[in-house]
């Protein structure tokens, strides 16, 4: 980075996953020595809440992690008046994973109360009308932590950084799950994998995975640079999407076998044209690589 970029970080109505999970990159060190949290809710700044409500401080970037209710309270002041006077205050607004960014998983105990900065699932918010030229999206149920660095990177560089039409990084989401997922090979001739953990067969058909529909970098930039989601064995369960979190995760939802939901961009048409004649076939060696990791 080239300048040192002043964030203030605060939290509306999160479990703090999305904190916890930039506490884990593994370059944290250096990127702390390059940003100056004027407040953040778990590292040491130099401002407590109580002093950022009193205060109001400037700042290059304003992170907004967790849902958003406008009469929820940070230290005795509306979460309003909160976020408008610190946004009007900045160069940047991060709307930091799913719940800041749709309404996420907190939007479910509340629904008609509770929504993103952003969105309020597919609808904009009079907050993102109001600060549309500064709004930056990163959803994910938690954040990569490298998608927050990438971003505080490209800021602090002055670089510009293409969005898509959810505010979100196009250089982060314009990939879906499903590419670089080590089990197409099983995708494209239905070998389904039945449980959870297993290194082999497709998590799609059988185990819900929303990968083949899901907009995220997860395995190309993989976690902790070793694993993902998929190659860990579970279903990709959409977290970056505005629908999330959708009913039934982990099950897919067919008519007549056929899924309800076709993957991104496939024509039901060509489809189901391919998935009859991929499923008129025995591929020995997959079935074969299947019965060893069961064994």
């Amino acid at each position: 980075m080239n300048s040192v970029v002043r964030i203030v970080w605060i939290c509306g109505i999160t479990c703090n996953g999305n904190t916890h999970s930039f506490l884990n990159h593994p370059a944290l060190e250096y990127l702390l020595a390059k940003i100056h949290f004027i407040h953040h809710p778990v590292l040491p700044s130099p401002l407590s809440l109580q002093e950022v409500v009193s205060t109001l401080p400037e700042s290059d970037i304003l992170i907004f992690e967790g849902a958003y209710r406008p009469d929820f309270e940070r230290a005795g002041m509306a979460m309003e008046d909160l976020f408008t006077g610190l946004a009007d205050k900045t160069g940047m607004i991060i709307a930091l994973g799913s719940c800041a960014s749709f309404g996420g998983m907190m939007k479910q105990c509340r629904p008609e109360e509770i929504s993103g900065i952003a969105f309020d699932r597919e609808t904009p918010t009079p907050l993102l009308k109001r600060y549309r030229e500064k709004m930056v999206v990163l959803s994910g149920c938690p954040i990569h932590p490298e998608w927050l660095a990438f971003v505080l990177q490209m800021a602090a560089n002055g670089t510009p950084m293409p969005l898509d039409t959810w505010y979100r990084p196009q250089a982060l989401y314009a990939y879906l799950v499903h590419q670089g997922c080590l089990r197409g090979e099983y995708f494209e001739w239905k070998v389904d994998a039945h449980d959870f953990g297993r290194k082999e067969g497709c998590l799609f058909y059988v185990q819900g995975c929303q990968g083949p529909m899901t907009h995220a970098s997860c395995n190309k930039i993989l976690w902790n640079t070793v694993s993902s989601k998929t190659r860990a064995g579970m279903p990709c369960i959409g977290c970056t999407e505005p629908t999330f979190p959708k009913e039934r995760l982990f099950s897919t939802q067919t008519y007549m076998s056929i899924p309800a939901e076709m993957p991104l961009g496939i024509p039901k048409r060509s489809y189901l044209a391919l998935a009859g004649a991929a499923k008129s076939f025995r591929i020995k060696r997959l079935e074969e690589r299947m019965m060893d990791d069961h064994a």
